[in-house]
Parts: C-alpha cells; sequence; structure tokens
C-alpha cells in the first residue's frame, strides 16, 4: 500500500504518474478485499468505480466542486481518496458509515442511501451556483440500476430544459448484459459533440438548408435522421440526447486516461453532460466476478481468498418467507410477486425459479410496483410485493391512493423492519407502522417468530378486498415464541396468575422474547403481568380495550416509532372504548440513528428489558405511592 497510505486527499493524486495511478488502483482493490471481508460491506459496487472515482478527483477539485453519489455505497473509493482509510470498524459504532456521512467529511455533501435522488439534488445544487453566481462544478454520479427510479427521469426533465446550466452526469454503467461500442470513433463523436464548432456547425447547417427552396426542408430531415441512426448504432444511449443533454460514451470505465479526457471535457461543457461509464462490478476480484447473483454486491464477514462467508446465521427471516413464498406459489396459481430491483435481498429468488412467469421485477421503482399490483389485483391476481420497510415510505401515496382507495388485495411483505443497525439512518425500517396508520382498510402483521410469518402470510393473502402488510425483521429468527392462550384474535404468551394482574404488556413482533424477559423482571418486584401479541397490529383487535380494563396499567413495546405508532393506535382505541388505564409507549424515539449493531442502537434509545422494566416499575410503584424501586433491583440475575 505504497501509494495508498499517502495520499490524504484528493489533490495528492495530481502528482502522481499513469503508471503509478494504475498502481494505486490495484492497491485499493487489494485493501477494499481485505478490510470489507473482515467488517462485511458493499464490496462489488467499490470495486467497480475504482478508477472512476481516482479520475473524478483528478479533474473536479472536491469539496469545492460537489461530487454527489447515487446510490452512496458506491462511496468507499471516495472515503479512500479524501482521507479516510481506517475501515477497521466500517459500518460499526464509532466507525465509517457505509455511506456518505456529512459528520465524517466535508467531501460528503448528501447522506443519500435510497437510490434514484441524486439528479434531483444535482439540479438544486446547479441552479442554486446559477442563482448566486458561483463557478464550481456539480458532478452527480448515478449507476447501480439507479436510473430505473422514476425520480431520476423527473429530474433529467428538469436538467435538459437548461441548455446553459452547467452540470455533470456520470452514469456507471455496470449492467453485464449492455455490451456498448468503445472506441476511438465513439470518443471522437463525444468531442465534436461537446465542442461549440459542432454546435455552431449543426446551427448554420439547418439554417442554410431550411432556407433552401423546395429541397432545403427534406435534405435536413434526412441528413438529420441519418445522424441520429449512426449516432444510436456507435452509443446506444442516444436517448439522453434526445432529451437535450450532450452525451459523452460510452467510456471504459476502467481506463484512467479516458475517463479523465471524458470528464475534462464535460467539465469545460457550458450545459448539462451525460458521461456514460461502462464499469465490471465486481473487478479484480474472482469470487465476486463469480457471483452470478449479484456481483457481491453486499457481503458479510468472507474468507478473502475464497469469497466464503465465515459463519451462518442459521435461519433468517426472509428465508422464512422466502420458502413459505414457493408453498404458496404451488397451492394458488393467482400468487404473483413483485420486486424492485431486490430480487434475491428480500427471498423472491426461490419464487422466481419455480414460477419464473409470476415474478415481475419493476427496478427502483416502488411507486410503479404499489401501481401495478393494484392493476395486477384488479385483474385477478394476488400481487405480494417484498420490500424493504425503509423503501415503502416511497410508495406511501399509491398505498393509499391506488391499492386502498381502489380496495384492491395486494400483500406487502416489509423485510428488514424496525432497527437494522448497520446501515445507519436511512436503513432502519422504523417509521412504516407510523405512516400506514392512517390508511383506511389496511391490515398489518407483525409476526413474533417464524411460525407465525408463515401463518400471518397466508391470512393476508386470503384477504381480497383491501391492502395486507406483513413486517418482519432482519437477520436471524429465533426459537418459536408459544401462545398460552387466545383472547379475541391475541395470543396470550403469558397468564398474569392472578385476578388482580398489574400489567397488560403488548408485545409486537419480533420483541416477544424481551417482552417475555420484562415480564420476569417485573414478577421478581411482586409486579403481575400478562403480555399479549395482538399479531394484528392494526386493527387494533376489539378485545383489547376489555382486557386492558382488567388491568392497572397498560404497556405497549415495538421495533417502530413512537410517534404515530402501534402505542399511539392502542391509547386511541381505549379512549374510544372509555377505559381510562395509564398507558406508557415503549418504541424507536422520532430521531435519525447513527450506525450501529441492533443490540447497540437497541441499548442507546433504551429499548432492552432492564430499561423498560426500570420504567414500568416506577411507574406502578407512583401508583402505589411507593418510591421507585431502585434501578439494581430490575436488572437481570447475572451468572
Amino acid at each position: 500500500m505504497a501509494l495508498l497510505t499517502r495520499i490524504r486527499g484528493p489533490r495528492d493524486l495530481d502528482r502522481l504518474s499513469s503508471e503509478q495511478l494504475d498502481q494505486l488502483a490495484e492497491e485499493i482493490r487489494s485493501f477494499l478485499v481485505d478490510a470489507v471481508s473482515k467488517t462485511g460491506g458493499h464490496l462489488g459496487p467499490n470495486l467497480g468505480v475504482v478508477e472512476l472515482t481516482i479520475a473524478l478527483h483528478r479533474v473536479f477539485d472536491s469539496p469545492r466542486d460537489k461530487v454527489l453519489w447515487d446510490t452512496g455505497h458506491q462511496s468507499y473509493v471516495h472515503k479512500l481518496l479524501t482521507g479516510r482509510q481506517d475501515f477497521s470498524r466500517l459500518k460499526m459504532k464509532g466507525g465509517l458509515s457505509g455511506y456518505p456521512s456529512q459528520a465524517e467529511s466535508e467531501h460528503d455533501v448528501i447522506e443519500n442511501s435510497h437510490a434514484s435522488t441524486v439528479l434531483g439534488w444535482a439540479d438544486g445544487l446547479a441552479k442554486a451556483n446559477e442563482i448566486l453566481r458561483k463557478d464550481d462544478h456539480v458532478v452527480a454520479v448515478i449507476g447501480d440500476g439507479a436510473l430505473t427510479g422514476g425520480m431520476a427521469w423527473e429530474a433529467l426533465n428538469n436538467i435538459a430544459a437548461a441548455k446553459d446550466r452547467p452540470l455533470v452526469i456520470v452514469v456507471n454503467d455496470n449492467e453485464r448484459s449492455y455490451a456498448p461500442t468503445i472506441g476511438g470513433l465513439a470518443n471522437h463523436l463525444a468531442t465534436l459533440r461537446t465542442t461549440d464548432g459542432y454546435e455552431r456547425f449543426l446551427a448554420r447547417g439547418k439554417d442554410i438548408l431550411e432556407r433552401t427552396p423546395v429541397v432545403g426542408k427534406p435534405l435536413y430531415e434526412t441528413l438529420h435522421g441519418a445522424k441520429k441512426g449512426l449516432k444510436d448504432f456507435i452509443a446506444p444511449q442516444g436517448m439522453f440526447e434526445d432529451l437535450g443533454l450532450k452525451y459523452v460514451g460510452p467510456i471504459d470505465g476502467h481506463d484512467i486516461e479516458a475517463l479523465e479526457s471524458a470528464l475534462t471535457r464535460a467539465k469545460r461543457f457550458g450545459g448539462p453532460v451525460i458521461v456514460h461509464c461502462i464499469t465490471q462490478k465486481g473487478r479484480g476480484y474472482e469470487p465476486a466476478l463469480a457471483d452470478e447473483a449479484d456481483r457481491f454486491h453486499a457481503v458479510g464477514k468472507i474468507h478473502p481468498d475464497t469469497g466464503l462467508p465465515i459463519s451462518s446465521s442459521g435461519a433468517d427471516w426472509t428465508g422464512v418467507f422466502a420458502d413459505e413464498m414457493v408453498a404458496l406459489g404451488k397451492e394458488r396459481e393467482d400468487i404473483v410477486a413483485i420486486t424492485a430491483a431486490m430480487l434475491q435481498p428480500v427471498g423472491l429468488d426461490k419464487f422466481a425459479k419455480v414460477f419464473p412467469e409470476r415474478v415481475f421485477d419493476v427496478g427502483i421503482a416502488e411507486q410503479h410496483g404499489a401501481v401495478s399490483a393494484a392493476g395486477l389485483a384488479t385483474g385477478g391476481l394476488h400481487p405480494v410485493f417484498a420490500v424493504y420497510a425503509t423503501f415503502l415510505n416511497r410508495a406511501f401515496d399509491q398505498v393509499l391512493m391506488d391499492v386502498a382507495l381502489h380496495k384492491c388485495g395486494v400483500t406487502f411483505v416489509l423485510d428488514r423492519a424496525g432497527v437494522t443497525g448497520t446501515d445507519g439512518a436511512s436503513h432502519n425500517g422504523m417509521w412504516d407502522m407510523s405512516i400506514l396508520q392512517v390508511v383506511p382498510g389496511l391490515r398489518l402483521a407483525a409476526p413474533r417468530d417464524a411460525d407465525q410469518v408463515r401463518a400471518q402470510l397466508r391470512e393476508a393473502v386470503e384477504v381480497t378486498d383491501a391492502p395486507t402488510v406483513v413486517r418482519f425483521s432482519k437477520g436471524a429468527v429465533g426459537p418459536a415464541v408459544p401462545a398460552v392462550g387466545r383472547v379475541g384474535g391475541m395470543d396470550v404468551l403469558r397468564e398474569a396468575g392472578t385476578d388482580t394482574p398489574d400489567v397488560l404488556l403488548v408485545s409486537v413482533g419480533a420483541l416477544a422474547p424481551m417482552c417475555l424477559e420484562i415480564a420476569d423482571l417485573l414478577d421478581k418486584q411482586g409486579i403481575s403481568t400478562t403480555v399479549v401479541d395482538p399479531r394484528w397490529v392494526k386493527p387494533v383487535d376489539e378485545a383489547l380495550a376489555p382486557l386492558a380494563e382488567r388491568h392497572r396499567v397498560v404497556v405497549t413495546v415495538e421495533d417502530n416509532s413512537r410517534v404515530g405508532g402501534v402505542g399511539s393506535a392502542v391509547a386511541q382505541a381505549l379512549r374510544d372504548a372509555g377505559v381510562d388505564v395509564p398507558l406508557r409507549d415503549f418504541g424507536i424515539p422520532p430521531r435519525f440513528l447513527d450506525h450501529a449493531s441492533r443490540a447497540e442502537v437497541l441499548a442507546e434509545i433504551g429499548l432492552t428489558a432492564p430499561d423498560i422494566a426500570r420504567q414500568v416499575t416506577g411507574l406502578v410503584s407512583r401508583l402505589d405511592g411507593r418510591f421507585e424501586t431502585s434501578a439494581e433491583a430490575v436488572e437481570p440475575a447475572r451468572d
């Protein structure tokens, strides 16, 4: 790492020779494989942007020039070149974020890790430069399928409208099926298209031909058509020019000299320019290149030599859902699946292998996916749209106005619900149970274990006249949590053992084991507790209010924002039923949470059994008129 250790900022790249730049690229790839194999992270995308990132930082002057990344998981090389080379705690508490982070560096402008947003940011920054008469540059790097998102095209439509507003858009194209024409002719034509002389020639030629009687206009249209045909033959991405954007490329995204040449021309051009770079995801690492699924898009801890995982965590929530979807597909021909460019991460790859004609990948377009699901339901099918909980936020209007308003039987399966931890603020699935509370008719299930995932998914797809939602956590699924009884539609997980119980503890989803631990701790303080799992948290079960009325205190515990969540819905249901029982809701505070492990995040926000038991003990003590029990008294027993 002789060269990499000498890079403290982008301008350190200026003094390196061509040969040294190639050596630096090799060192960066070796560093990434070694570092990310120890921590886990987004490996494949970053191996693919090494030369591109070097070229960007040699041509543009960050942080004066704004270099924006979409999606942000391609920013590891950017971090290395801007002075952040301690990857020992990548995505861990106190370590580097897996995405751009304003708190880490002045070189990080936006903290985007939801795709397709960068062009909107770039459009706004370029407009600000124009109004404030600033001459710094705005560069937006978009790739990894983010151009499939509708927001990207909305932004392009606005960007193209300002022909003289400088903005460089770098398309990082790592699609393996794409076979571009890369070479001198394409590069030469790109040079012509971004020179003022060529523009003046076209304008003058058009003016002369259109003023030529009889043959002038037809001749111009014929020549223009021939030019476009030649352009599309040589550069298949010519559709960008049809939008009014200048197009440079395709460029070999692993040729630093060619990249610098293209980016320099784009930088000089006085308007919006597309620079189309062809890159290879996972480049330089054979295990990644051999991974047909996603080229090691994201990995856990792996052996750097083989790429094999160091350990297996056993069955996970996603895997349980994946297997049950296949079983449902075999039983019902009307079951179809939708994914937003995440077939494997959400577990639909197994379904796709068995029923390839019944899976629809809409790209990074959650809004379209939801509306398309409404159409599928209206057409007589039952779509299951599997998506990360945090990404459903993007399709809220469609869930409300297209699916729910039209009473469409669509099931949304929310993976990685609640605190996910290491991917940081944007990936915690902590808003879904709040935002979905306002959707009329929607039913929301929060399974507590694998058995309930299977059962509640089956219950969900039986609903034909309203949207249903099944949400579950990230990672390993624990042992089954058996019910000891049933009240209404709710499972009783623990009986209070007395006719005058103190606390009704409403446990939501995967937090059931913790809630049972809370009950044990309360029992040691002489506080009797009933624990129930509502299973379906929306609507609130009608049996909950009369059950609550038999207790002195109601406590809700959820892996979701406290604002507008299940606790709020339960409180409203009790008020509507005239049940005047004190209620305390525990959940995620309304703030963005820094990256750390799930356990560390839960401890930080006080969502642990000892923390909750301590507060509930204090509440009951105040009702009794007693002093609050000491903190030590409710700590779990230690060996």
